[in-house]
This record gives structure tokens, C-alpha cells and sequence, in this order.
């Protein structure tokens, strides 16, 4: 499962919220925005230990009214069927910014364990690998980054942000 974030406008999230249409066709609208979005971040398998890393919580349990939570799985869940899709109306990203402009990724990656991740049965199982925790830890610390300077481009061009995992 990997995780997608997209601009989107105002027509196009309203016709996501308001589609009767099942999941596998809303999948196949989702696809079709991502080819045609002007922005879209893929932070691939990372994003529940991304989440884990912001929160202490997976994705599975995310966390209502948390901004840093918010920034990883959405605000309003569109469906959960046999994938996942969420957005954010523009109005919120300016605080979702903000609270990733607040966070030490920093310290965080200095207290980074993959055995914590393994205990909490963390996306994706990869933490039997101690001898990769450097480039994980890089990667990680990346995509907390590309999906800062994503906010900000939302924030920028006043666009809500339609969140996928499938």
C-alpha cells in the first residue's frame, strides 16, 4: 500500500464528497485526478511510519483533530472499502503547516527504533533490517520534508488535498 497526495480544487473535491459510486470506481476518478493533478506527492510505503514517527500512534488509529495525524491520513475520510481516501479542505492547511513547521524531525530520528516500529506492527515490515536503520532513517526524514514543502504548495495555491492509500 502506498500513499498519494494531490491538489485538488474545489469541483473536483466536491464531486469526490458527493460521489454514490463505488469504491473501485472512485479508485479509477482518484487515478485520473493523479494524472492530471499539477502537484502530487508519493511518499510510497512510508506513510504509517511516518505517522508513527509524528504521533506514536500507526495510521490504523489516527488521530481526530491531531494536525500532524491529519497531514498523513486527512481530515474526512471519503471511503475505507478496500483502500483508503481522505482530504483537507484548504482552509485547514495553513495549520497543518504550521504544525509540521513545529515538529523536530530532528530529535525524532535520534530517538528512531525499529524495534518500537516492529512491536507496534508498523506499515511496512521492514524492521528487521538494523543494518539499514541509516538509509531509513534518511528516507523517513526525507518524506517528512516532501511532505512539508507539499503543504506549502497547497497553502500557496489555495487547494485542498486528496489523500489515497491503496
Amino acid at each position: 500500500m502506498t500513499a498519494t497526495y494531490q491538489l485538488v480544487d474545489n469541483e473536483k473535491l466536491a464531486l469526490l464528497k458527493n460521489t454514490d459510486t463505488e469504491w473501485q470506481e472512485l479508485f479509477e476518478e482518484l487515478e485520473d485526478l493523479e494524472d492530471e493533478a499539477a502537484v502530487c506527492l508519493d511518499i510510497d510505503k512510508m506513510w504509517d511510519v511516518l505517522h508513527f514517527v509524528l504521533t506514536g500512534t500507526s495510521a490504523e488509529n489516527p488521530l481526530k483533530g491531531n494536525l500532524l495525524s491529519e497531514s498523513i491520513v486527512g481530515t474526512a475520510p471519503i471511503s475505507d472499502d478496500d483502500g483508503y481516501a481522505a482530504y483537507i479542505e484548504s482552509a485547514q492547511i495553513h495549520e497543518i503547516v504550521s504544525a509540521l513547521e513545529g515538529f523536530d524531525i530532528k530529535s525524532a530520528m535520534e530517538h528512531f527504533s525499529m524495534q518500537v516500529c516492529k512491536e507496534h506492527h508498523i506499515y511496512p515490515d521492514i524492521w528487521d533490517y538494523e543494518d539499514e536503520i541509516d538509509d531509513i532513517k534518511e528516507e523517513i526524514t526525507d518524506y517528512f520534508y516532501k511532505i512539508g514543502n507539499f503543504y506549502k504548495t497547497a497553502r500557496h495555491s489555495n487547494s485542498n488535498v486528496l489523500v489515497s492509500i491503496y
